[in-house]
């Protein structure tokens, strides 16, 4: 690469190489500080090249979610919850919140309260979207 600027995503990828490598040598050497000064100063100007490069991709415009199955998918993702844990949280079987998600069941009152209290979903939503 002969500029201070990665314009491709195949020239990041090679960046990202090169970082991965200076970062191995560090840890297999013992920290940073058992690098030689050069590597150091490329390892630097690497990491700024790239955070530039990432810094400039758009990001995808997050779609609203219009179904009551979508928020929840959101909100799992948001919360970063497998399912296992959303049946834990809202107290019901896990089967019970695969039929959810898959379309096969609907919510009743009771899991409506809990989606609205324990994910903060909106009550208006939920009565529009079940």
């Amino acid at each position: 690469m002969k500029t201070d600027k990665i314009s491709s995503k195949k020239e990041y990828d090679e960046v990202m190489k090169r970082v991965e490598k200076l970062l191995q040598k560090s840890t297999k050497g013992g920290g940073f500080k058992n690098l030689p000064a050069s590597e150091v100063t490329a390892l630097q100007k690497l990491s700024i090249m790239a955070e530039k490069y990432e810094d400039s991709i758009p990001l995808m415009p997050i779609k609203t979610p219009t179904t009551l199955t979508e928020m929840i998918r959101y909100k799992m993702f948001e919360m970063n919850l497998k399912q296992k844990q959303l049946a834990r949280i809202l107290e019901v079987s896990e089967t019970r919140i695969s039929e959810l998600l898959t379309g096969k069941r609907k919510v009743n009152i009771e899991l409506a309260k809990k989606l609205h209290a324990k994910l903060h979903i909106d009550a208006h939503f939920i009565l529009e979207a079940a």
